[in-house]
């Protein structure tokens, strides 16, 4: 009888070895002639377990992980035995790598996931495994429906883009849809540049027709016929998946002329950025597209009425797209009893930087930035205390110990002075220097500026100046005045987001941090207290 073993083709799973983790346990049991097939699906997202390695036996998988090249004998005696004997996973709890039943490991049990329902648990190239697990029903119900009445799905279920302005999807689709214009664009923005996120490469690595299913559905509530996904050059594998991804669509009648035999013609073109953090702003995305120096544009007029190819457009990021295919399938109520305020549904919230347990964590909005770090995260991989939390990415603000149990909903980060973003969480021990990373903040924005106004261009180069001088020591105070005013100026006068909130990690810093700038230990900066 063949086991079958389970190893990610994920790009952070191949980065700590999967390839030959695959390859090593293949060979090895080649050799004992005991039959194995190694299946790669996309990663579950345990990215502290890496590489994962999962063993059926009798529709259970049992996981082991993280598996080095040292284990993979050992292992092998248990999974593939030389007297190639009926396996017993009784045995597999002997095994100091060994996880037990994944399904009812305590990381994924205490998730609640609908955008990676299926992430690691099937082959992301198959449609007919997408489909038995749920994939296409959003978009079969969305094909009987009419434009409003997927317009009011959407909207009542109060799905709000996950991106850094949380602007809420129905709003945006009904503006589009009565917009006028021969031609409407759905864009999916997988620019996914902000430190520590990575649901978006997940996403596209473990589930790319979620993606197709989103940006299908999005197609028929607008009108629009041609789509574009946007995806960061960094992420090789993903756009070789997901093309494939597009041409399978193409071919089972997904996308094309006529959306599965009916009226509709929708298809989605993949391109590839040039490695600007800049293009993650939705008008200098569209710039790119176009074949132009990603530059911000000027709003209005709104990319919903004068968008891609001064179109119409919706531009929305990965997981709000692909949150449309459940809200389909499930209904709006189902969606909106998720959540808190505001805020509904669920959220990917990824765990990065000095966290014991890396990796997504999907579930409803209002858990705990404390739980998210200490129940799922287990804390610091150090081992020493939380020093600085930043959220929502590099232009984030720096939370510091007392702000840990702030719910992580959209009002409540904006009400600690914290952002949401994207879901990224990027953990700090005390041992971090906040002075460096206030620096980091200004030469980030001084780098990926698209160089189109005064404050953010040139701003950011004088504020790593000041903070190099703030590190010598000498004229501290006027330094830190100096500071002051050139953030207020970047905040007030930045054309984007780029340069009115590169300050807020700056400030921040020095909050958390006054010791780390020369200032007295427990010191408040005045714009901070």
């Amino acid at each position: 009888m063949t086991t079958t073993i389970f190893i990610a083709r994920d790009s952070t799973a191949i980065a700590v070895g999967a390839d030959g983790i695959a390859a090593q346990i293949s060979a090895q049991c080649d050799q004992n002639q005991h039959p194995v097939q190694i299946a790669r699906p996309g990663s579950r997202g345990m990215y502290w377990a890496e590489p994962l390695v999962e063993v059926e036996i009798n529709g259970v998988r049992h996981g082991f992980g993280p598996v080095t090249s040292d284990a993979v004998a050992g292992l092998c005696d248990l999974i593939c035995p030389l007297d190639r004997a009926p396996i017993d996973p009784k045995v597999f709890k002997q095994h100091p790598l060994y996880l037990g039943d994944l399904s009812h490991h305590a990381y994924l049990a205490a998730q609640q996931r609908l955008l990676f329902a299926r992430a690691g648990l099937i082959d992301a190239l198959d449609l007919t495994q997408y489909e038995r697990l749920g994939g296409l029903r959003g978009l079969r119900r969305a094909l009987a429906s009419n434009s409003q009445s997927i317009i009011d799905q959407i909207t009542e279920s109060g799905l709000r883009g996950r991106g850094g302005a949380a602007f809420p999807a129905g709003i945006k689709l009904k503006a589009a849809a009565e917009a006028e214009g021969v031609n409407k664009y759905i864009v999916c923005n997988a620019d996914e540049g902000d430190s520590g996120t990575f649901a978006d490469r997940l996403l596209m690595e473990a589930d790319p027709f979620q993606i197709i299913e989103g940006m299908l559905i999005a197609a028929l509530a607008t009108g629009a016929t041609r789509g574009y996904v946007y995806l960061r050059s960094e992420y090789p594998l993903t756009a070789s998946l997901f093309g494939q991804a597009l041409v399978l669509a193409r071919e089972h009648g997904l996308l094309g002329p006529s959306i599965y035999g009916s009226s509709h013609s929708f298809d989605i073109e993949l391109r590839i950025g040039a490695g600007a953090y800049i293009c993650g702003e939705e008008t200098s995305l569209l710039e790119s597209i176009e074949g132009r120096r990603p530059e911000v544009r000027s709003k209005p007029p709104l990319p919903v009425h004068h968008g891609l190819f001064n179109s119409p457009t919706v531009i929305n990021n990965v997981l709000t797209l692909a949150s449309m295919t459940s809200i389909m399938a499930e209904g709006a109520q189902a969606y909106h009893d998720l959540g808190a305020g505001t805020s509904r549904g669920t959220q990917p919230f990824q765990l990065a930087g000095n966290i014991r347990f890396g990796g997504v964590v999907e579930v409803p909005f209002g858990v705990s930035l404390r739980t998210l770090i200490e129940e799922f995260g287990g804390g610091t991989a150090s081992g020493r205390p939380i020093k600085a939390v930043q959220t929502g990415g590099p232009l984030g603000k720096y939370l510091g110990v007392r702000q840990l149990d702030v719910p992580m909903t959209y009002e409540d980060l904006a009400s600690a002075g914290g952002l949401l973003g994207h879901g990224g969480i990027v953990v700090f021990d005390d041992s971090v220097d906040m002075a460096q990373q206030a620096r980091f903040a200004m030469a980030f924005c001084a780098a990926e500026s698209c160089g189109k106004c005064t404050p953010c261009r040139i701003g950011s180069v004088r504020g790593v100046e000041i903070l190099d001088r703030i590190k010598t020591g000498k004229n501290l105070e006027k330094e830190i005045k100096l500071l002051d005013e050139l953030c207020v100026t970047m905040t007030d006068a930045s054309l984007c987001a780029m340069g009115s909130m590169t300050p807020n990690p700056v400030l921040s810093a020095l909050t958390i941090g006054p010791e780390d700038f020369g200032l007295p230990a427990g010191s408040r900066h005045p714009t901070e207290s």
